[in-house]
């Protein structure tokens, strides 16, 4: 199985602390790069964990909050500094070009590759985003100002070979590609061989779902229901409900309570508020709820599987 991972370049909330760095992701899919969110600084991180830069060519942005895309103009910058000659796709909600467009007439005039704006619909889930073997969907969340999450799914795969049967039946290499495209076997004898008794079924498509800013919201629940993980932001304890309603947030318990109803697999904590010294509560409040619990961190790695 070709890996699926997810580097954790931040996962600190809108006010910056020596603790955390602002809110972006890497999702590494068969070595393409794509880039959730890119707050400020997340070139350094990428340095410092050593993403490489050549092969990051998509970049969602879910919201239009600073910590969520205040490092975009300098990643581009230096991605022209680089030599960098194909184009970069840069997804997000309505402004996203405007608060761009101006930064880099003024300070990346001359870029020597193209930057591509493709609008996203926050308030839609609809796919936004499909290569060879990936799809990407937006998810609406439920925020202070138009906002959405990413589901990243693997495209199904192709059926296994059982060699063992393909060598019992002399099948030709030649005949490989078709039998996993579902065609049967013609022996030389003239039998027919059912390419079901030469393959084994695909392993699984894997999904990976990136959920904030949100506040507490049940409606994305039908189109996270099952995946293998779940990052959904976690900025308060339950302590503080009343604060995160005020700020169209979640507590670790909600974004536990999403991750239970949907059926996820694993859930991975983020997005926490700088008055928190001590995250242990985090994973204790949500562990309370779900089982599979993961507090995020920066330099982590997180395998879909």
């Amino acid at each position: 199985m070709l890996h699926f991972k997810v580097h954790i370049l931040g996962c600190g909330s809108a006010t910056p602390t020596l603790r955390h760095a602002p809110t972006a992701q890497i999702v590494d899919f068969r070595n393409k790069l794509y880039m959730i969110d890119c707050g400020e600084g997340s070139q350094l991180q990428m340095r410092r964990y050593h993403i490489r830069f050549n092969r990051l060519n998509h970049i969602f942005i879910s919201h239009l909050h600073g910590d969520h895309c205040f490092g975009l103009p300098g990643l581009i910058s230096t991605l022209g500094m680089l030599g960098r000659t194909g184009d970069l796709t840069v997804h997000g909600p309505d402004g996203t070009e405007s608060f761009l467009s101006p930064v880099l007439s003024q300070f990346c005039r001359e870029l020597p590759y193209k930057v591509c704006f493709e609008h996203v619909d926050p308030q839609k889930y609809a796919p936004v985003m499909e290569d060879r073997s990936l799809s990407v969907y937006s998810i609406p969340l439920k925020h202070r100002i138009p906002a959405c999450g990413y589901l990243f799914s693997e495209k199904p795969g192709e059926p296994h070979i059982i060699r063992e049967m393909t060598d019992f039946y002399k099948v030709p290499l030649r005949e490989l590609a078709a039998i996993k495209q579902g065609k049967d076997f013609v022996t030389t004898d003239g039998n027919v061989v059912p390419y079901t008794r030469l393959t084994c079924p695909a392993d699984p498509p894997r999904r990976y779902a990136y959920c904030s800013d949100t506040a507490f919201s049940p409606s994305i629940i039908p189109y996270i229901e099952g995946i293998d993980c779940l990052y959904h932001e976690s900025t308060f304890l339950d302590r503080d409900l009343s604060r995160a309603k005020d700020t169209f947030h979640s507590t670790a318990r909600q974004a536990a309570e999403i991750a239970l109803q949907a059926g996820v697999k694993q859930l991975v904590l983020g997005h926490y508020s700088a008055r928190y010294d001590d995250l242990t509560a985090f994973a204790e409040e949500a562990g309370s709820v779900f089982p599979n619990v993961i507090l995020s961190e920066e330099g982590q790695t997180i395998v879909i599987s």
